[in-house]
């Protein structure tokens, strides 16, 4: 049985096995097996397979039966092996910058915002590929969202062969505290990374590059990995490993010191595949510092506001009240002098005859009497 084939034909390699026949083509290794061509496996080998290897393949093989010809397409993939999701604001504006390197072929972008937001997303992605190796560099852009506090933005990564998709998320927060209060700083997985997590906490101060390492618990493993740093085991620094596979990473902190403890926090939930970050910007207040204006936002003007509109009402509903007190009493002494006035120059202007009765009784008798004399 003989073999041919579309690729250069190999050589024997001078070797004791005689087993491997091996050449050289542009940096491009090919091998066969002779002892398995004559017992039909014409099986051939690409060492160090890159790019330029894929293709269509065809294999002939003559036999005193005939010729018996196999066809082969061969797709070479630079798989995904990370992806990076980060807040830039070189361009002049807040964007999210979501980036993963040497792969090929170019991947597809696609963006989510968690919850959904009703503006439409307009993301801006490159595929670039290297101009020696062929392997892609792909960085996906899109401005933040305004008017939206602690939204999640979610990058996802989907291969063209569909053999791989890559997920990354990032939240951004602001937390205050007290030195000395205890203080807990959450953490919270998204679905997707509910299976078998790991989180890790960093944290880094005056927008420092290196950020110093808190804490790491793997929940499939059980390890967990603290820093021996006095900082932090002053601080009493925990995590509840028992919700971290729930979803729950948040970092409590026992004693925090005003500063020390101020600064921006890093959490990371990772899974194969699929990471989230949070970043919380944490402002230890020290003791006796007022808290109000200068750290929390304040809220207190609308209740002040309130109370005020409040206290208008009262105040309008009691002049109210009190005017047409006022009225009524001047309307009733009014009524009261009118009928006092009416009695009066009734009694004085009415005559006898009208006006008592007691005298008209007296006079019909008298006039009874006068009448009987006459009569007599």
């Amino acid at each position: 049985m003989s073999l041919r084939g579309t690729v250069p034909q190999p050589r024997r390699r001078d070797d004791d096995s005689g087993e491997e026949l091996e050449q050289s083509v542009e940096d491009e290794q090919y091998a066969i097996f002779p002892r398995l061509v004559s017992q039909g496996n014409a099986t051939l080998v690409l060492r160090g397979c890159g790019i330029r290897d894929r293709g269509r393949y065809k294999c002939q093989v003559h036999t005193s039966a005939g010729v018996h010809e196999a066809h082969v397409i061969v797709k070479v993939e630079a798989p995904i092996r990370s992806l990076t999701l980060k807040l830039s604001r070189l361009s002049g504006y807040e964007e999210m910058m979501c980036a993963t390197r040497d792969v090929y072929p170019a991947p597809d972008v696609t963006w989510a915002t968690e919850p959904p937001s009703s503006e439409v997303l307009r993301p801006t992605t490159r595929k670039l590929p290297d101009k020696q190796t062929g392997l892609y560099t792909v960085e996906s852009r899109m401005r933040r969202l305004k008017g939206l506090s602690e939204i999640n933005y979610v990058c996802k990564v989907n291969s063209s062969y569909g053999t791989q998709a890559w997920t990354a998320s990032l939240t951004e927060r602001e937390l205050h505290g007290v030195e000395g209060q205890g203080l807990t700083i959450p953490c919270h997985a998204p679905a997707y990374l509910l299976h078998a997590p790991a989180v890790s906490w960093s944290f880094a101060t005056g927008g420092g590059e290196v950020d110093e390492h808190i804490l790491a618990y793997d929940s499939a493993s059980g390890r967990s990995e603290e820093s021996a740093s006095p900082v932090w085991k002053s601080a009493g620094v925990r995590v509840d490993t028992r919700r971290v596979s729930s979803g729950d990473g948040s970092l409590m902190l026992l004693v925090p010191h005003h500063s020390e403890h101020s600064g921006l926090y890093t959490c990371v939930y990772s899974a194969p595949h699929h990471t989230h970050t949070e970043h919380i910007d944490v402002v230890i207040a020290a003791i006796g510092e007022k808290l109000q204006g200068d750290l929390y936002p304040s809220h207190w003007w609308i209740v002040a506001l309130v109370v005020a509109v409040v206290a208008l009402v009262l105040l309008a509903m009691l002049v109210h009240l009190k005017l047409k007190d006022v009225r009524s009493k001047a309307t009733k002494s009014s009524n009261e002098a009118t009928e006092l006035y009416t009695v009066k120059e009734t009694a004085v202007d009415c005559t006898l005859s009208e006006c008592s009765p007691l005298t008209v009784e007296d006079n019909n008798e008298h006039n009874g009497h006068k009448s009987g004399s006459t009569s007599t």
